[in-house]
C-alpha cells in the first residue's frame, strides 16, 4: 500500500506517490494540525479554540471551519472527539508525530529526511500564545532530530557500518558543529573506516573550531576517541569464561573500594577477553558493567560510554527478556533524561522495562530513571507513581541504596511542590540510608535537597549549614551536577538574607562547571534569573533567554513556563499572555502560588 506523508518539518506540506495530494488551505489548518499532532493525549477544543483564534468573533466556528478543511483533505487520519484526538490510518504518516514517539528510531524510520523546523516559513504574530507555544516545539523537536542521528550513527558504528556512521555524524554535525559527542562519532567512524589522515584532520579542525568561536580547548572525547586504544591483556591471560567472570568480579572490588581507575582498568580487560572468546552474552555483559562503572563512578556520559552500549546491544541479540539488555536500555535511557532529551529517554525506558520481565530489581532500577524523568518534565504524578513503586520493588530485593535515590528524588518532587513536611520526611529516611550505605557519592544531592527544604520553611540557620555542606562534599568530589545544585542553593539562601551580592557571586561559581544533568543547569539559570531582575542587572535577558531555549529544547515545562515569567516581568507582553495558559497543563500548588504573587497585578 502506498505511504501517505504529512510533513510538518520544513514547509508543511502532504506527500503522497502518484497524483498530487490535496493540500490544506491556509497557515490556521496547518497550525491545527500541527499543534493536535504533538498532543499525544488530546486537547480541548475550548482551549484549541482560544490558542489559535484568540482575536475571533466566534473561536469554536473558527476551530470547526479548520477542522472541516483538515477532513476534506486528510483522507487517511481521523479528528474527532473533545478532549480533540488525531489518529492516522496504516498508510498515513507524520514526520513530527514518528520523531516524537517512543519508536523515533524504529527500524524503516529514516533520520536523514528529518529537515527543517516546525511549519517552516509560517508567522503566526496574530496569535502570541501559540507563537510561544510554536517556538518550544520548534527548539524540542530540533533537539530531538539531533539526538536521533547521533544515536542512529552509534548505532551503525556498533553494527559495523562505520561509513553509515561517519555520514550520520556529519550530517549531525551540520547542525551543531560544537557537538562533542558527535564528533567523537565522526572520528571514531573514520578510524574504522581506516582513514586516519581525515580522522587527525577532522579533530585538528574541530579543535581549532573550540578555540576560535569558544575560547575552550578540543573536548577530552574528541580526542579519546582518535587515540583509543583497546588494552593489552597479555599473551598469558587466556580468554575464558572463567578468566573473563574473574576480572569481572575484580572490578566490581576494586570499585567498591573507591580504587576507581584499577576497577576501570580490570573492566576493559574483561570486555578484550570476553570478545576473544567468541560468547556474545558475555561481551554484552561485560560492555554493559563497564558503561554503568565509567557513567556512576567516573562521571562518563559521552561518546565512548554511549558506544559500548550500543555495541553491548548488538552483541545481545533480538530483543526479548535479558537482564543485560534491559541494563543497557536503562543506561541509554539514563544518559537521555540528563542530557534533556525526554523523548528518546521514555522510548528507551519502555523498551528496559520490555526487556526486564523477571527481574525485578531491573525493574526497580528502571521505575527510579521514569520517575526521574517524570519529575524533570513536570508530571509530577507520576513521578510520585513511579518512585513510590520503584522504592516498594527495592525494598523487596533488599536494594537500601535504590530506596535510598527513590526516596530522595520523590523529596525533590514534594518540595518543589511545596509540601514540605513530605520532602522532609522523604530526604531525612533518604539521609538515614545513605549513612547506613557509607554513599557519600549522593550525599551533596539529598543534603543540598534538604537544606532547601528548610529554606523553603524559613529556617535559614539549619538551610545554610546542610547547604554549605553540600556545597563543600560536591567541590571535593569534582561533582559539576551537585556543584551547579548546591550553587544554586547557596545563591536562594543568600537572596532570602536579602544579601544579592552574595547571590550573584554563588551563581558565577554555579555557571563555572558544566554539569552533564542538565535539569540543574536549567534550576541555576532559573535563580540566575531571579537574582538578576532582583538586582536590576543587564544579564537578566541574557539569563532568561538561556534557560528558555534550554527548557524548551529538553521538555522541562515548568521552566519553560518560568522563563516565560521572568520575560513578563522584564516587559514582554506575549510571554505575560502566555504564562497562565503554559501553568494550566501543569500541577504544581507551589508554581501556582508563586505566580499569583508575582503577576497578581
Amino acid at each position: 500500500m502506498a505511504e501517505t506523508w504529512i510533513r510538518l518539518l520544513g514547509p508543511p506540506r502532504i506527500e503522497s506517490p502518484g497524483a498530487a495530494p490535496q493540500q490544506p488551505r491556509g497557515r490556521k489548518a496547518w497550525a491545527v494540525l500541527a499543534y493536535l499532532a504533538l498532543q499525544a493525549d488530546g486537547t480541548g477544543r475550548s482551549r484549541t479554540a482560544s490558542l489559535l483564534f484568540p482575536d475571533a468573533v466566534d473561536p469554536l466556528g473558527a476551530l470547526r471551519w479548520n477542522l472541516s478543511e483538515l477532513r476534506r483533505t486528510l483522507d487517511g487520519v481521523t479528528i474527532a472527539g473533545d478532549p480533540l484526538q488525531l489518529s492516522f490510518h496504516p498508510s498515513w504518516h507524520c514526520d513530527a508525530v514518528e520523531l516524537a514517539g517512543p519508536d523515533g528510531g524504529r527500524p524503516g524510520f529514516d533520520p536523514l529526511g528529518l529537515n527543517g523546523q516546525l511549519l517552516e516559513g509560517l508567522v503566526f504574530a496574530d496569535c502570541p500564545v501559540f507563537d510561544s507555544w510554536l517556538a518550544d516545539q520548534r527548539y524540542r523537536l530540533e533537539n530531538l532530530v539531533q539526538s536521533l542521528l547521533y544515536e542512529a550513527a552509534l548505532a551503525a558504528l556498533a553494527s559495523g557500518a562505520p561509513g553509515q556512521a561517519a555520514e550520520l555524524a556529519a550530517l549531525a554535525l551540520k547542525r551543531d558543529p560544537f557537538h562533542a559527542d558527535c564528533n567523537a562519532v565522526l572520528v571514531k567512524a573514520l578510524v574504522a573506516l581506516g582513514e586516519h589522515r581525515r580522522a587527525r584532520e577532522h579533530v585538528t579542525k574541530c579543535g581549532d573550531l573550540y578555540r576560535q568561536e569558544l575560547g575552550l580547548p578540543l573536548p577530552a572525547e574528541v580526542r579519546q576517541a582518535l587515540s583509543a586504544a583497546a588494552p593489552e591483556s597479555g599473551p598469558e591471560v587466556p580468554a575464558t569464561v572463567a578468566t573473563v567472570r574473574s576480572y569481572l568480579d575484580a572490578g566490581a572490588a576494586s570499585l567498591s573500594a573507591g580504587a576507581v581507575d584499577r576497577g576501570l582498568d580490570q573492566l576493559r580487560l574483561a570486555v578484550v577477553l570476553a570478545q576473544r572468546t567468541g560468547d556474545d552474552h558475555l561481551l554484552a555483559e561485560s560492555l554493559v558493567t563497564l558503561s554503568g562503572a565509567l557513567i556512576h563512578q567516573a562521571g562518563g556520559r559521552g561518546a565512548e560510554v554511549a558506544d559500548f552500549l550500543h555495541r553491548a546491544l548488538q552483541a545481545e541479540g533480538p530483543d526479548g527478556a535479558s537482564r543485560t539488555a534491559a541494563a543497557a536500555y536503562r543506561e541509554l535511557g539514563y544518559l537521555s533524561v540528563q542530557r534533556g532529551v525526554p523523548d528518546r529517554a521514555a522510548g528507551w525506558l519502555d523498551r528496559a522495562m520490555l526487556a526486564a520481565q523477571g527481574f525485578p530489581d531491573e525493574q526497580s532500577r528502571i521505575l527510579g530513571i521514569q520517575g526521574m524523568l517524570a519529575s524533570d518534565t513536570a508530571r509530577y504524578g507520576d513521578a510520585v507513581t513511579a518512585l513510590t513503586e520503584s522504592g516498594r520493588l527495592a525494598k523487596a530485593v533488599r536494594n537500601r541504596r535504590q530506596q535510598a535515590f527513590c526516596e530522595a528524588l520523590l523529596g525533590r518532587v514534594h518540595l518543589l511542590r511545596g509540601e514540605l513536611e513530605q520532602a522532609a520526611a522523604c530526604l531525612d529516611r533518604a539521609l538515614g540510608w545513605i549513612a547506613a550505605e557509607h554513599w557519600t557519592a549522593f550525599e551533596p544531592f539529598v543534603a543540598g535537597l534538604r537544606g532547601e527544604t528548610y529554606l523553603a520553611a524559613g529556617k535559614l540557620e539549619e538551610a545554610a549549614e546542610l547547604i554549605d555542606r553540600s556545597w563543600v562534599m560536591a567541590e571535593l568530589a569534582g561533582d559539576h551536577c551537585y556543584m551547579a545544585l548546591a550553587a544554586g542553593a547557596e545563591a536562594r539562601l543568600f537572596l532570602a538574607h536579602g544579601d544579592l551580592a552574595a547571590a550573584e557571586h554563588w551563581i558565577k561559581r554555579g555557571l563555572e562547571p558544566r554539569p552533564w544533568y542538565l535539569w540543574y543547569s536549567a534550576r541555576l539559570l532559573d535563580t540566575a534569573a531571579e537574582v538578576a531582575i532582583a538586582m536590576e542587572s543587564p544579564r537578566a535577558s541574557e539569563f532568561v533567554e538561556r534557560l528558555g531555549e534550554l527548557a524548551s529544547r529538553s521538555g522541562m515545562r515548568e521552566f519553560v513556563v518560568r522563563a516565560q515569567s521572568h520575560r513578563a516581568v522584564l516587559g514582554d507582553e506575549a510571554a505575560a499572555q502566555a504564562v497562565p495558559w503554559l501553568a494550566k497543563e501543569i500541577d504544581n500548588p507551589a508554581l501556582a502560588a508563586f505566580l499569583a504573587r508575582r503577576h497578581s497585578g
